[in-house]
């Protein structure tokens, strides 16, 4: 899920859509509106579950989207491999992530596990 809202109200360290992507917001500066212009905003950005970089100029006033990141909490099911299978503490579902080799050295069946949920997309937040 996504809200609108305008890029001059948009700060650093919250949340915007960019190319159906979730990003944090690294750093935003300004322009002074011209003469003939409006002020424009340059945002830089790194996608959260893909870590690309990404850089935003827009005008203030124009309208951005900013997704809805929850922060949850997954009880570990199974272990196969570098996949393992999670379970939502709140509303009971089943999902598959697949993790890093030396992550998985330290999970247990059982063990409950911090994850970010954003757009469809799931990621461990560790």
């Amino acid at each position: 899920m996504k809200e609108q809202t305008e890029v001059g109200k948009l700060k650093e360290g919250r949340y915007m859509v960019v190319d159906d992507e979730p990003c944090k917001i690294m750093s935003i500066s300004i322009s002074k509106p011209g003469k003939h212009g409006a002020a424009k905003a340059r945002l830089d950005v790194v996608g959260i579950f893909d870590g690309q970089k990404r850089s935003v100029v827009s005008p203030t006033s124009a309208t951005a989207y900013a997704p809805i990141v929850e922060r949850k909490t997954g009880q570990i099911l199974t272990i196969a491999g570098n996949v393992v299978t999670f379970m939502d503490m709140k509303d009971f579902n089943n999902f598959e992530l697949i993790v890093p080799d030396e992550i998985v050295e330290g999970f247990v069946p059982a063990q409950e596990v911090p994850y970010i949920e954003s757009l469809g997309k799931r990621k461990l937040d560790l």
